[in-house]
């Protein structure tokens, strides 16, 4: 992480305790479960176009600070010739308010893919990844920085990406809810690799869970983001439809 950024993450840490005599809500435990037509993160497939189920668990504390792992299934690692077929994120940091009506999550994520085998094939580095993030908001909107501190998910010499991520859930009425978002990842070293997504879709909970259905794309790559399996646009437009629920 470059210098500029850590001082960035201290303010808002300093930031955070500042606001310790602030009233919280009460520690929870929570666990969400999920199934989508194709997983797309960042834009990107990772089940090659395909469905994948997911799952994960959150432990958010009084105070603001929190830690959780999640899981999903995944294709992109086998068919790039290595092993493993599953995704899992670990990840801990805390939240919070700032003056002005502003909040703040701070926080490092590793994505960790068991056995994948990534370090042995030509042309790739080991996929797992870590990232530290920021997160600012107000209302409805947030904006997001990731920084890779490791190779970013298995291409070479890329420690130090970065990924803006713009977006906004805004409440449409009769339960319904707007999701917009728009990304720029950077891939550091590999400009073929770097590119824009973006996310129009709505969501609406029901009693039992939650329906999301979603357009989504990318003006990324053809040939740097092509499945090895089949050939396909791993970031092409789709519509993609997920339920999920949380207990």
């Amino acid at each position: 992480m470059k210098a500029p950024i850590q001082a960035l993450f201290a303010g808002l840490i300093l930031a955070g305790h500042a606001h310790a005599d602030t009233p919280a809500a009460a520690s929870t435990l929570g666990w969400n479960a999920a199934a989508t037509s194709d997983y797309r993160y960042r834009g990107i497939s990772q089940t090659r176009l395909r469905p994948a189920l997911q799952g994960g668990v959150d432990y958010v504390h009084a105070s603001g600070w929190y830690a959780g792992a999640w899981a999903s299934t995944i294709k992109w690692i086998g068919d790039a010739g290595g092993k493993g077929e599953v995704e899992i994120d670990l990840y801990g940091g805390k939240r919070g308010e700032l003056p002005g009506a502003l909040s703040y999550d701070v926080g490092v994520l590793r994505y960790f893919y068991p056995d994948n085998g990534m370090g042995r094939v030509s042309g790739f580095a080991n996929a797992h990844t870590t990232e530290a993030y920021l997160q600012l908001g107000v209302g409805p909107a947030w904006i997001k920085y990731s920084h890779a501190l490791t190779n970013l998910f298995g291409f070479v010499d890329s420690g130090n990406s970065g990924y803006l991520d713009l977006g906004a859930n805004i409440d449409a009425g009769k339960g319904f809810m707007l999701n917009l978002h728009a990304g720029r990842q950077r891939v550091d070293n590999n400009s073929a690799a770097s590119y824009t997504d973006w996310k129009v879709g709505v969501t609406r909970q029901f009693e039992l869970a939650s329906v999301a259905l979603a357009v989504v794309g990318t003006n990324a790559g053809k040939t740097a983001y092509a499945s090895p399996a089949n050939g396909k646009f791993l970031g092409r437009k789709a519509l993609q439809l997920s339920v999920s629920r949380t207990f």
